[in-house]
């Protein structure tokens, strides 16, 4: 089994396709009005309209109402990433901190407040974690 995606419903996929451009460095792939992709090398993120899951009847996904997940990204250097980030209208939960398990995190929220998380392995034991 191979984790492929995190799809994020919204009610406005260009706008948080925007916002994860310019967080991510990436392009989004724009396929409908209601549906794109951030594509990285290591798993994707799907942005979908409302309009998507609608179907799914009262217990379909809601916009804007995540309380329990952090999208998390493994970065080179999350202190760069945060200068960049302060260049846009980003609101940030936490400057980069030195986390007690060895990761530099920064946490901070996208347009529909859904927690973000980039984060650098700084010690020799997190950065072993990812070696491996």
């Amino acid at each position: 089994m191979h984790f492929a995606s995190i799809r994020i419903v919204t009610d406005d996929v260009h706008r948080i396709a925007e916002f994860y451009e310019k967080a991510t460095g990436q392009a989004a792939k724009r396929y409908t009005d209601d549906f794109a992709e951030i594509v990285t090398p290591t798993g994707t993120i799907a942005l979908a309209s409302a309009r998507t899951v609608r179907g799914l009847g009262a217990d379909a996904p809601r916009p804007a109402a995540n309380q329990s997940v952090i999208i998390e990204f493994r970065v080179e250097d999350v202190d760069r990433e945060y200068e960049n980030l302060r260049r846009f209208d980003v609101a940030f939960v936490n400057e980069p901190t030195t986390q007690p398990w060895g990761n530099r995190s920064l946490l901070f929220r996208d347009p529909d407040g859904n927690l973000v998380n980039f984060f650098t392995p700084v010690t020799p034991e997190a950065r072993r974690r990812f070696e491996e």
